[in-house]
């Protein structure tokens, strides 16, 4: 993504896609619109998508993506994990949105870090008449410090099956939408895995469902410790969970990177003193 986006034609197939949309259906219908300026006051927004359409978890653990995702972020992280899974609506009279970088979530170093990967899975056609998702190329990484983008934006026109990709740190914003149909898509995006989410998993999918997910899933959507250290439940694993909860005390177990475990393995060794005289009294080593 060396301009900060990629459209990849054809990700995944457009049944697939359709099986998504069947599913989500009834919730388009009775979600309201949003409110305030910058969701826009003719989209509809919902999440946890994971549970009103189990075919998202193809989407969300969709191969091709996740290695995209892993080889963007993981230089800054020792896993990744699901930021949100949305389902969007923009309906005919929307508003552009406010041109925006979802980076801006975090006031972490900017310019430095890549903290997020989003994917916008088109349900319709996106066009630039129905407010396809406008893309402000090279727009990202230490670009993002400068207040006006150097270039013009694109419009990312796609259709069911296709995957808009791009970086957290580009400009991007929906196009308005002045057709006479509503224009649907789904975004989910990965971020660093020590960040917090937009969409807070644990919530979202608490242990009584998140067990029903593949290992690999539930992992992305939170229940997987971030080594060192980082998510834990009484110091363990939240998939530990999945078991319910623990009616006696449970241990604090290390979940170290290999590289951090060598260091303390060293360190605990060098405090355990071993009898110079194999244990018969004399100099102890230190």
């Amino acid at each position: 993504m060396d301009e900060g986006y990629t459209i990849l034609r054809g990700a995944v197939p457009a049944s697939l896609i359709e099986g998504v949309g069947r599913d989500l259906d009834p919730r388009y219908a009775a979600t309201p619109f949003c409110q305030g300026g910058f969701y826009g006051e003719r989209t509809k927004r919902f999440g946890r998508l994971l549970i009103r359409s189990p075919l998202t978890a193809e989407l969300v653990m969709n191969a091709a993506i996740l290695d995209l995702a892993v080889r963007t972020l993981g230089n800054w992280c020792d896993r990744i994990q699901l930021n949100l899974a949305q389902a969007i609506e923009l309906h005919p009279g929307a508003l552009a949105q406010f041109p925006h970088r979802d980076q801006d979530m975090w006031q972490g170093a900017l310019g430095e870090v890549e903290y997020l990967v989003n994917v916008m899975w088109p349900l319709t056609s996106f066009t630039e008449e129905n407010g396809a998702t406008l893309i402000w190329p090279n727009s990202h990484g230490l670009e993002a410090l400068i207040e006006e983008p150097k270039e013009a934006p694109i419009i990312a026109e796609a259709e069911p099956g296709d995957a808009i990709v791009f970086l957290g740190s580009t400009l991007h914003g929906a196009g308005a939408n002045r057709s006479r149909c509503a224009r649907r898509g789904i975004i989910i995006s990965y971020c660093l895995g020590w960040l917090k989410p937009y969409e807070n998993q644990w919530l979202a999918y608490p242990p009584e469902i998140a067990r029903n997910f593949s290992p690999e899933l539930s992992a992305l959507a939170g229940y997987a410790q971030h080594r060192p250290n980082l998510g834990n439940f009484e110091g363990q694993c939240p998939s530990t969970l999945f078991g319910g909860y623990p009616e006696e005390p449970v241990p604090a177990i290390d979940a170290l990177r290999p590289d951090q475990k060598a260091l303390l393995d060293d360190y605990v060794a060098a405090q355990r003193p071993e009898r110079a005289d194999g244990g018969r009294g004399g100099k102890v080593a230190a």
